[in-house]
């Protein structure tokens, strides 16, 4: 059926229309028409889509009612990193921050963007010639879930942008819930006899990363931006700018910002953000200050982790008073014994909590908690509760010391402590209490890699008893499998040629990763697989002999000694060779050509941007060596403020020297020095 030309122009114009009135109900709050008017256009263009359904597009305002569901969330890889922020929980770390950022920029005058930090999930939005594309959550930074259909159905996230805009756009932001919303989400999840969410940032991300778009789009999400990725096409040259300029396209920005111009102004802006902090329609946990100009936050830049040019300043954390009923121990993946504090419920800020961590056996003792305390619990960056300490004088004399466990509370494997650490472990590999995560880890893509046995199945496997260790993984077969509920033949064969693939081409690096010893990634695995010609040979080595190798310091070499110790673990190897999973090193000793590789450096003075282990860490990233002291072999010295000896010495063997700039310049660029 062909389409009248007068029933597109109605089309368009109603999509106009209602993307119009989206815009003034969501990002500028300031609604010109009533619901029942809305609502009507609304109903009008999905009854002449329906009819006409080549007219139908993937960016009309209709389609955020959701899409099919999805069998699993596929990678986003961000163009650029998003980076989380290093938090302050003070004034006077306020003003550090902003000293540093002065000292660092000599001379040049300075103002700042300051906004609420909202309580969400951050994510990136992308849009090409104004059309939203895709998205995806932050993730670990560099890769995320691509959440794109359950983005779309977010109402106030424009799908289409008002010009001018860029050819493409990069938005980062956070999607939230309302406490009102919160509310009303929650008692929606009793009257169905379903848990309610902790809290709205739970239920927020809870709610983006449904694989069924349509249970995304029933729930009352926002989206708010505050700031960008890659943009093409336009240019902005302050925070400010770009706050405005988002906002003119019609995207929400985050409600409260504006410029500050020095120290005291942020600070003001901070108190009166607090006092109303109750009042606001959304959950916030501080503020976020960042150098107004876009140029000079490229060249402060970033450590690995955070950006140089913006600081989170957290609000204190709320605080109630109740009792400390009993206090159970926890082993987490990595074997750590947690003791976590069983409270008398109290509401702090809105949440239940019953619960709270005690971190570990060093603390309990300094604060002098015993059982049957009446305590004070505040939610640590309003989110993890915890005991900030005992009301003494409110003992009774009826109270009860806390008593670690000296064997596992669930595989009763003897506990350590290793050198130099305050935890207590249990470094039972197959320890019930830690198989799931470590299983999970074993088989992972960086593992053994094999394909089709995720979370889902490893739950099922344990649940059913089949796999109580690693090496049972290897024992499984179809009579096995099949007993699992949604199991089939064919995926039952698939798993067991997968298990089969993976126990043959595992690598001794893998291998090393897979084990899941503490402190052992995959850089490090690759270091002791170039090392060790065997698993065999790496579980005889000595704490005095690893530490001798590149990145391998006392708490990593302790942490492996420990690891191959364990009986439980010599019997698992054994297991590991008598199914014929024992690889050989083939890895040649010579790492790949980093940026700075084959070079050696060494650090004197105090550095402004840096401690001296986020130096380190910054140049090894890079295949550079730090070494602790000047010698022929030496290629550059980096000097801080008050050099010692080490620059003399420097001088004299004529190693070549650099400030401070000049090393982040180097770090910055990835540049080699010539």
């Amino acid at each position: 059926m062909s389409v009248p030309d007068e029933v597109k122009a109605r089309v368009q114009e109603l999509r106009k229309f209602i993307e119009y009135h989206n815009y003034r109900y969501y990002v500028l709050d300031d609604p010109e028409i009533s619901d029942l008017e809305y609502d009507k256009m609304f109903k009008e263009l999905v009854d002449l889509e329906n009819k006409y359904p080549q007219l139908k597009d993937p960016n009309s305002p209709t389609q955020k009612i959701g899409d099919k569901p999805l069998t699993e969330f596929k990678e986003f890889k961000h163009t650029l990193p998003m980076y989380s922020l290093d938090n302050a929980f003070s004034k006077q770390e306020l003003e550090d921050f902003c000293q540093r950022i002065y000292r660092l920029l000599p001379g040049i005058e300075l103002d700042f963007w300051v906004e609420v930090k909202l309580d969400g999930l951050a994510v990136e939005v992308v849009y090409e010639q104004g059309q939203f594309v895709r998205g995806g959550t932050r993730g670990d930074g560099q890769v995320g879930e691509d959440v794109s259909a359950n983005l779309k159905t977010i109402k106030n996230l424009p799908l289409r942008l008002f010009a001018p805009c860029p050819e493409y756009l990069e938005v980062r932001g956070e999607v939230i819930l309302f406490k009102q919303d919160f509310y009303s989400l929650n008692q929606e999840q009793l009257a169905k006899g379903e848990k309610p969410f902790a809290n709205p940032r739970n239920a927020a991300a809870g709610s983006l990363r449904q694989l069924d778009p349509k249970i995304t789009s029933a729930r009352p999400l926002r989206f708010f931006a505050y700031g960008l990725g890659q943009v093409q096409g336009m240019e902005f040259s302050t925070q400010e700018e770009v706050y405005f300029g988002l906002k003119k396209m019609g995207i929400p920005v985050v409600p409260e910002a504006r410029k500050c111009n020095n120290p005291e102004e942020i600070i003001a802006y901070f108190e009166e953000i607090k006092n109303k902090r109750e009042q606001l329609p959304f959950e916030i946990d501080g503020i976020v200050i960042k150098v107004n100009s876009l140029a000079l936050q490229q060249r402060l830049g970033f450590t690995a982790r955070a950006p140089r040019f913006a600081l989170a300043l957290k609000f204190p954390a709320h605080q109630a008073k109740t009792v400390l009923k009993d206090v159970h121990f926890q082993v987490g993946r990595t074997g750590v014994i947690t003791p976590v504090a069983i409270l008398e419920p109290v509401n702090i800020g809105g949440v239940t909590v019953s619960r709270a961590t005690l971190h570990n056996e060093s603390e309990i003792r300094v604060k002098d908690l015993k059982i049957g305390d009446t305590v004070i619990v505040q939610r640590a960056g309003d989110v993890i509760p915890e005991v900030v300490r005992p009301v003494k004088e409110e003992r009774t004399g009826q109270e009860k010391e806390i008593v670690f466990p000296t064997h596992c509370p669930v595989c009763a494997s003897e506990l350590k402590r290793l050198k130099d650490e305050v935890a207590i472990r249990c470094l039972n590999f197959s320890c019930p209490a830690r198989l799931e995560a470590s299983l999970i880890h074993f088989v992972s893509k960086k593992g053994f890699n094999i394909q089709g046995l995720g979370k889902k199945w490893i739950q099922a496997l344990i649940k059913h008893k089949l796999v109580l260790k690693p090496t049972d993984i290897f024992k499984l077969d179809q009579e096995k499998l099949l007993k699992l509920p949604r199991m089939g033949p064919k995926l039952a064969q698939n798993i067991l040629e997968a298990i089969s693939k993976a126990k043959k081409e595992i690598s001794l690096e893998r291998l090393i990763f897979a084990l899941g010893i503490r402190h052992v990634g995959e850089q490090t695995a690759r270091l002791l697989a170039a090392n060790y010609r065997s698993l065999d040979e790496l579980s005889k080595a000595k704490t005095e002999e690893l530490v001798q190798l590149p990145d391998v310091g006392p708490e990593v070499a302790n942490a492996i000694v420990s690891f191959f110790e364990l009986k439980e673990n010599q019997q698992m190897l054994k297991e590991l060779k008598e199914l014929g999973i024992d690889p050989k090193s083939n890895i040649q000793r010579e790492e790949k050509n980093l940026p700075l590789t084959g070079k050696t450096f060494v650090l004197t003075g105090a550095l402004q941007n840096f401690s001296r282990e986020e130096a380190k860490q910054e140049i090894e990233q890079r295949g550079g060596k730090v070494s602790s002291s000047v010698s022929k072999k030496t290629d550059y010295l980096v000097v801080g403020q008050k050099p010692g000896s080490k620059l003399k010495k420097a001088n004299q063997l004529g190693v070549k020297i650099i400030t401070e700039r000049e090393f982040l310049h180097l770090l910055q660029n990835n540049d080699r020095f010539i």
